[in-house]
């Protein structure tokens, strides 16, 4: 199988580690495996993928979409490395308001998938990254919503004090207030 696929904290968001095959002449390995990642619980039918690029302390998120368009993502890093956060926003989860980080990079070749539900975020650690981002759902700006990057509530341990943020990111609303449709099943 060209992929592991391990479970953490919050077991629905899942880091997929991809096998490198390494020679001579440099490596190769596969990113999407429609049938590998069904038998692991991930879509492997993504109709966007967005690409960001962004200079280091960088903060980009929390942000979702709300049904009937919300989104799942699977995360990749082109070039850099990031600090990346999946927060479970499903109100009665048992791991509501809980997050998940990890550090992905061009390096580790690593991906997270980030299912409905979930608000997600980065911060970029290198002096620059590049980031592809496959979704389950088109991008609906009217179903776009957010939550501010350093809730107390939440409580991420960013690696950075004071990011460079745009504005919504800057000013979106606590978890507690946010408009939310998510229920945990």
């Amino acid at each position: 199988m060209p992929f592991t696929f391990l479970k953490k904290d919050i077991p629905d968001v899942l880091l997929i580690e991809p096998k490198v095959f390494t020679d001579a002449r440099g490596s190769f390995a596969e990113l999407i495996k429609a049938s590998d990642f069904a038998r692991n619980g991930v879509p492997a039918s993504f109709v966007q993928v967005n690409y960001s690029r962004s200079k280091k302390n960088v903060l980009r998120g929390l942000h979702y979409q709300l049904r009937p368009k919300a989104q799942a993502k699977l995360i990749s890093v082109v070039s850099g490395e990031i600090f990346d956060a999946a927060v479970d926003i499903r109100r009665g989860s048992p791991t509501y308001g809980r997050w998940m980080v990890h550090e992905l990079s061009a390096g580790n070749k690593n991906m997270l998938f980030i299912p409905e539900g979930f608000a997600h975020g980065f911060c970029i650690l290198s002096q620059e990254a590049e980031v592809v981002y496959y979704c389950s759902r088109e991008y609906d700006p009217d179903l776009d919503r957010s939550i501010l990057w350093n809730d107390p509530e939440i409580a991420i341990p960013w690696p950075v004090k004071a990011p460079l943020l745009s504005t919504k990111d800057a000013c979106g609303p606590l978890l507690s207030v946010a408009e939310n449709n998510f229920e945990f099943l």
